[in-house]
């Protein structure tokens, strides 16, 4: 797995791993929730828009330059910031859960997603009654290849200012969120390649460990990333902690 590979991954304790459900076409949630997407049009949160909309759930994009005619029908696309806690207020509002798919490259700063995921959680913390659910689309970057050894550590030194803020910042976020246990949170991880492919549903869940195959190889495609991410927020396992999924 070369280093191009592992960083297109991140454009975005060992746990047991097991399989997950092997179901071809979606199921229609018995319960639909209202979900809110930012970052709902880019390659990982369209697909994620996709498969909510397929099981019934009633889903918000929020994006700066909104244009509706990107969304599936059905799909609510509004104006709004990521960066703003006032407005990450008003539209997570009465919202079941909310994801952040947010993409950007270069990344300006290594404190990007940091003051992401902090303004979501602050705005959560100022919700009356109970907090919607967080789910954070994360990098690949921050699991373990060894005990105590991420994989951002195996990175060569000489990575472009830019990547290594991409990198290391999504390994700052999970870092912050980990000091969080007041409010609802979920950090997804990608396997180390995550790339387009096509919706099988058959992968490997895992916690903190990046997850290969027997040649060695860790991947997932954006349709099957987006089916873990639509299994976890229907039947939450990974409560305020890190999970990971791979072929």
């Amino acid at each position: 797995m070369n280093t191009r590979r592992i960083v297109l991954a991140l454009a975005v304790t060992l746990a047991t791993v097991v399989f997950a459900p092997a179901a071809l076409s979606q199921t229609k949630a018995a319960k639909p929730l209202k979900i809110t997407v930012y970052g709902g049009s880019g390659a990982i949160g369209s697909r994620i828009v996709a498969e909510a909309v397929a099981r019934g759930h009633g889903v918000t994009v929020v994006d700066r330059s909104p244009k509706a005619d990107s969304a599936p029908a059905g799909v609510k696309v509004v104006q709004g910031d990521v960066f703003d806690v006032a407005d990450i207020g008003r539209n997570i509002a009465g919202q079941d859960v909310v994801i952040t798919a947010v993409a950007a490259r270069p990344v300006p700063t290594r404190d990007f997603y940091v003051r992401l995921v902090k303004g979501v959680v602050e705005a959560q913390r100022a919700q009356k009654g109970a907090k919607t659910r967080y789910l954070v689309v994360g990098g690949a970057s921050s699991l373990e290849v060894a005990p105590g050894k991420r994989l951002a550590d195996t990175l060569p030194a000489t990575l472009p200012e830019g990547t290594k803020n991409e990198i290391f910042s999504m390994v700052d976020a999970l870092d912050w969120m980990r000091t969080v246990s007041d409010v609802p949170w979920t950090f997804f991880s990608p396997a180390g390649t995550i790339a387009a492919g096509t919706r099988t549903a058959k992968f490997r869940v895992g916690g903190d460990q990046l997850l290969k195959d027997d040649k060695g190889d860790s991947r997932i495609s954006y349709e099957d990333y987006a089916v873990a991410m639509l299994d976890e927020v229907e039947a939450p396992r990974f409560a305020n902690k890190r999970f990971t999924v791979a072929y």
